[in-house]
């Protein structure tokens, strides 16, 4: 990381010399890079390029490169410290961790606020959370390219919704397979008991894990079988 931080500050001085934006007397505007780290590990990486390479003798110690970056860690701070805080760095932590979508969505008016007048830095973090947020979502949520907060905070109002509302549907299928499996599963086991007594439990066991297709092969083999064996008996059963 302290070798990419160099560089891309390499580019973008080079980028402001070729646009000519430079300070008067070709002078160089000072750069803070920082870097922005949410893994799960702690960070061991050199903060300096210098680290990186060994000292050397006499002259050639003078003209070793030398940076650093600024190194913030979002697991050292806690989300309920930085919700009060009126600082963009705290929006961008919260940001990757956000308590629920209208948190979410919250947090985005107040961003947009803070950069009244600033609508590049407003593009900008715009195309950031979407990013987040399609990464969070592990690209299940389609979502549009976006020019600005507001148009993300719209774009993300309605998908929430679409996504919410298509979760509730498959929650509610899901249940209603389970259930019907649940019901086949009772009924085998009535048939069973009705035909030959009491089921042992790894029998009992047996049918409370197996899938709705293998229930309904030992239903239709219950129907005629001489003994409790014979439903069972061993055959490559159907998985769904």
């Amino acid at each position: 990381m302290a070798v990419r931080i160099m560089t891309y500050v390499g580019l973008l001085y080079q980028d402001l010399i070729k646009q000519k934006q430079v300070l008067p007397k070709r002078c160089l505007p000072p750069v803070l890079p920082i870097v922005l780290y949410n893994g799960d590990r702690k960070w061991t990486a050199k903060t300096n390029i210098a680290d990186l390479i060994p000292k050397a003798p006499g002259l050639l110690a003078k003209y070793l490169p030398q940076m650093e970056y600024l190194l913030i860690d979002e697991n050292q701070y806690d989300v309920a410290d930085l919700a009060p805080m009126k600082n963009l760095v705290a929006a961008a932590i919260r940001f990757e961790r956000p308590e629920s979508a209208a948190s979410l969505m919250q947090l985005i008016d107040r961003l947009n606020g803070w950069l009244t007048g600033n609508p590049e830095l407003k593009r900008i973090f715009a195309i950031w959370i979407r990013a987040m947020v399609l990464r969070h979502s592990q690209h299940r949520l389609v979502l549009p390219k976006v020019r600005d907060l507001k148009e993300l905070k719209m774009t993300l109002a309605d998908r929430f919704e679409t996504w919410a509302f298509q979760h509730k549907q498959e929650g509610i299928e899901q249940g209603i397979e389970k259930g019907i499996e649940k019901g086949e599963a009772l009924s085998l086991q009535r048939l069973l008991v009705r035909r030959f007594g009491t089921l042992p439990s790894d029998r009992v066991a047996q049918i409370g894990s197996a899938t709705r297709g293998q229930i309904e092969y030992w239903f239709d083999r219950a129907i005629d079988a001489h003994s409790l064996d014979d439903v069972f008996h061993s055959f490559e059963l159907p998985t769904k």
